[in-house]
């Protein structure tokens, strides 16, 4: 039996910090809150510390960024298994900043059709290394020249990069059905897809719809026949629109979403992951003057969309598109939310409670007795100041100590 004893604790349900905080772990649940701690047999003093349980990001993508990456020219030199070992770094920063589960929302790169997400949740899970629970997406299902397809950022030639089916890229119904198929039959446990333009690829307008509502629709009835969630990379209002009435579960950024768009997620219970620090953190300094053009209409509108639908009530959980923000930094978007006007409790509740409502569990989000023992430290009292989130001075997860500064 193992203690926690630290100066608080959050209580995600009613936004308070009880105090004093204690959290007993057995194995790698919790088995009491605010118990005594005589008859335990160890007990980690946090100090003046506040717990707070694990958190959680619903858009990352380990396989990406990182130490040692070069850029778009990664996207030609790099092979899975470089890919894989700087995806270990990565995924161990995440961890050890305090974000305990991710969702990794879909590889857009060549691999062969390796799922690596998948791999990378498989060896965490075992013990191998370290990092977090993975919810993997295997790759990215986007049409030929959609947002996602890799030659989009780089302007390759036609013979450089070619992609297969299996690697996301699909075109038709029948197409798409496959592509759902195969990443299901190989370990994806949701389905992400590209619907509209991007603000980092080079041709199209990044609101533009690339799917047709007949392959979205393919898509979403594949997904859910298999009990899998369909998460879309979806910029423009209109495309928004069509996702919510194709049946899409979850918008990833929604940067340009007006009110109809809005109404419509909110009746719908579509959820929307803003990744709203990015407008603010991603450098397009030395991108192409297309690319900047293109940061410079929307980065300003992913300001103040997310207020708009938070304040109408749609569904909100944190997602940062790591490495849009730096992985590790995964903290800076809960602080950028708040400066966007969303409560500090309710962003907290965004990256814990409601993101564990999103993927479908129960075992995670509280400081409750039978949760997964994914507990965090930092500190401060969050909800009085979000920003003690960027400084983790300790990690558990599943019972095991990761941080303790």
């Amino acid at each position: 039996m193992l203690t926690l004893k630290a100066a608080g604790l959050l209580d995600i349900d009613t936004g308070e910090i009880i105090r004093p905080g204690i959290v007993r772990i057995d194995g790698d649940r919790i088995v009491g809150v605010g118990a005594s701690t005589d008859d335990t047999d160890e007990v980690i003093d946090l100090g003046d510390l506040v717990l707070l349980p694990g958190l959680m990001d619903m858009e990352v993508n380990l396989l990406m960024g990182g130490r040692g990456e070069t850029g778009l020219a990664s996207s030609v030199k790099d092979d899975p298994a470089l890919r894989m070992l700087r995806a270990v770094g990565n995924a161990r920063r995440t961890l050890r900043a305090g974000f305990t589960t991710v969702r990794n929302l879909g590889l857009f790169v060549k691999t062969g059709g390796y799922l690596l997400d998948v791999a990378l949740g498989k060896a965490i899970d075992a013990g191998w290394i370290e990092g977090p629970r993975i919810v993997p997406a295997g790759h990215a299902i986007t049409p030929t020249g959609g947002h996602l397809d890799p030659t989009m950022f780089s302007a390759f030639a036609p013979d450089v990069l070619k992609l297969t089916l299996e690697e996301g890229i699909a075109n038709g119904v029948d197409e798409v059905r496959k592509a759902v198929r195969y990443q299901i039959k190989h370990g994806a446990q949701l389905i992400k897809i590209c619907v509209s333009g991007g603000v980092m690829s080079l041709t199209g307008a990044p609101g533009a719809q690339h799917y047709s509502d007949e392959e979205l629709r393919a898509i979403v009835d594949e997904a859910h026949r298999r009990g899998l969630k369909v998460a879309a990379h979806t910029h423009g209002a209109e495309a928004v629109k069509h996702a919510v009435e194709a049946g899409i579960d979850c918008i990833e950024h929604g940067f340009l979403i007006d009110d109809e768009a809005i109404k419509m997620m909110v009746a719908a219970g579509t959820w929307l992951v803003p990744t709203t620090r990015l407008a603010d953190a991603m450098d397009v300094s030395k991108a192409d003057p297309a690319l900047q053009a293109k940061a410079a209409e929307m980065f300003p509108k992913a300001r103040t969309s997310v207020r708009a639908a938070y304040e109408a009530g749609v569904k909100i959980a944190v997602g940062t598109d790591a490495p849009a923000i730096p992985h590790g930094r995964n903290a800076d978007e809960l602080v950028a939310l708040v400066e966007r006007g969303l409560s500090p409790i309710d962003v907290l509740r965004a990256a814990t409670v409601r993101a564990a409502e999103l993927i479908d569990v129960t075992d995670r989000g509280r400081l409750a007795e039978g949760q997964l023992a994914d507990i965090i430290a930092v500190p401060g009292d969050p909800v009085r100041d979000i920003t003690v989130t960027q400084n983790v001075r300790f990690v558990m997860k599943g019972g095991k100590v990761h941080v303790q500064k």
